[in-house]
């Protein structure tokens, strides 16, 4: 699908991504969307999610994946443009509910860091297994 139409077919009645943002917008283009998480794990926290419905960052084509990259590239500029104090980025997908994903519709989330905002912050997204975060 090259629109940011979504057919009746696709959409989930129950899905938060399947219906237009009520956040601020931060970036749009013909497959996809990057607005402000209403949940944020950290001040800025973005989600990029394709307008199409597809369930994970698997289930998207080619040109949707390239867009989505583009939208995470344009939203950063953006947070950091707006937030100097921004000197590091988490970029996370949970796909599949064993991984955590809790909105079956893929999203990727932004989430800016700074320096201090943890007291040891090595591992980054190994932190999700506790035991395995740190490999030194």
């Amino acid at each position: 699908m090259t629109t940011n139409t979504i057919l009746a077919s696709e959409q989930t009645a129950n899905c938060l991504f399947c219906r237009s943002p009520n956040r601020r917008v931060l970036a749009k283009n013909k497959l996809g969307y990057a607005y402000l998480d209403g949940h944020p794990v950290t001040e800025g926290h973005a989600l990029v999610v394709p307008w199409r419905h597809a369930e994970t960052y698997f289930d998207l084509d080619a040109e949707e994946m390239s867009a989505l990259n583009d939208l995470l590239c344009q939203a950063r500029e953006i947070i950091v443009a707006e937030d100097r104090s921004v000197t590091g980025f988490n970029i996370g997908m949970n796909c599949g509910a064993s991984a955590g994903q809790s909105i079956a519709h893929c999203h990727i989330h932004l989430i800016p860091r700074r320096q201090g905002d943890v007291a040891d912050p090595r591992g980054g997204v190994r932190s999700v297994i506790p035991d395995k975060r740190r490999y030194d």
